[in-house]
């Protein structure tokens, strides 16, 4: 093993040192069971995001047994859920009979459909034979749509919509840091206060302002970029002022000075030779600047400024949330913020781990 680390490449190294952090390998498990599970929530969802139960709105989650009334141990099945009317409280409620079972299987036959767009399916990875019977896992919403699938395919939103920001601001920052910090003089000067007059505007006003400025009738594909290019009007200055420091400090050292002596252009000594130099802290960058750009997704999309219904992302999820009476009443509405905090954690493990790894003063 010494040996092989000897004769191993950079980037062999930094995933040998990565696998020995282990709170941030299993994250990046997590992480990865997360977006497949939100990529493929065709398959893994029961049941579509708009698919409606009637008088099952607003339904708590569904209890799932292993012991039947009889005390035998069975498979996991649920009980046929009723709604009926509390003649005390005049409220409804949900109550279980016993007396007709439901066993939950996997690979259930359902209506035909086609996984991500292309590839035909017939079948679920869970859920009930008796279609019309709804397996609640997180309850449902005020329009009786299952909670959990909703979750599963609002993933698709709110966590690639990161990716989408974090893309745009890192080739912003990239670009017009290194162009700073190698020219110097007027442009820098003019690149900086660009810098410091978005830096002074706080991040939710500027957010809200531009989102306010989106046409209403613009479809949702339309609203994701938009929500996209926001997030990123602010994410690429802090970068921009790493990468100016680090070009400033690099752009006299011996390769750089060899580059520009055997005619090489600037944009090809700033892109080829001087950021590849620093390019493990722009890895660990963008894995720390993804949980900001899905919270600011959220922030919007809770606010009512961001994607907009029929679509779902985890921040309109969270809308129904907003009334102090359905929280106490349905605490349910909460589990989407639960994603939401499991997400930004496991990229903060994950990050950690990266920047550990990445630090060329590591024990190996």
């Amino acid at each position: 093993m010494q040996e092989r680390l000897y004769y191993a490449s950079q980037r062999e190294l930094v995933w040998h040192t990565f696998k020995k952090h282990k709170l941030a390998f299993v994250a990046l498990i997590i992480l990865t069971v997360l977006y497949t599970v939100s990529i493929c929530a065709d398959f893994f969802a029961p049941y579509s995001p708009l698919n409606r139960f009637q008088n099952f709105n607003d339904a708590p989650p569904t209890r799932i047994h292993l012991i039947t009334r009889e005390g035998k141990l069975s498979w996991l099945f649920v009980c046929q859920t009723v709604r009926v009317r509390n003649t005390e409280t005049f409220k409804y409620e949900y109550r279980e009979n016993t007396a007709h079972r439901h066993v939950i299987r996997l690979l259930v036959k359902t209506e035909p459909y086609k996984l991500l767009k292309v590839i035909p399916m017939q079948h679920k990875f869970f859920g009930l034979a008796d279609r019309h019977v709804p397996l609640l896992l997180f309850g449902s919403d005020r329009l009786g749509r299952d909670v959990f699938s909703r979750i599963l395919f609002a993933g698709r939103i709110s966590l690639f919509i990161g990716f989408g920001g974090v893309m745009v601001a890192f080739i912003l920052g990239s670009i017009l840091g290194g162009i700073s910090g190698y020219y110097g003089g007027l442009v820098d000067e003019i690149i900086q206060r660009i810098i410091e007059v978005l830096i002074s505007v706080p991040n939710i006003p500027i957010w809200i302002a531009l989102s306010a400025a989106l046409p209403r009738d613009w479809g949702t594909i339309k609203i994701y970029f938009a929500i996209t290019l926001i997030l990123a009007v602010q994410g690429w200055t802090g970068l921009a002022r790493v990468v100016r420091g680090r070009i400033i400090s690099l752009r006299e050292e011996e390769f750089a000075l060899a580059a520009k002596a055997a005619g090489a252009s600037d944009w090809r000594i700033i892109f080829t030779h001087l950021l590849p130099a620093f390019i493990s802290y722009l890895i660990v960058h963008i894995t720390l600047a993804i949980p900001g750009m899905i919270l600011g997704e959220t922030a919007l999309s809770f606010l009512g400024l961001g994607i907009k219904p029929p679509a779902v992302s985890w921040g309109t999820l969270l809308q129904d949330a907003q009334d102090i009476t359905a929280l106490a009443n349905y605490p349910w509405l909460l589990i989407p913020s639960l994603f939401v905090v499991l997400t930004i954690l496991m990229f903060n493990f994950v990050g950690d781990g990266l920047r550990d790894a990445a630090d060329p003063y590591a024990s190996r």
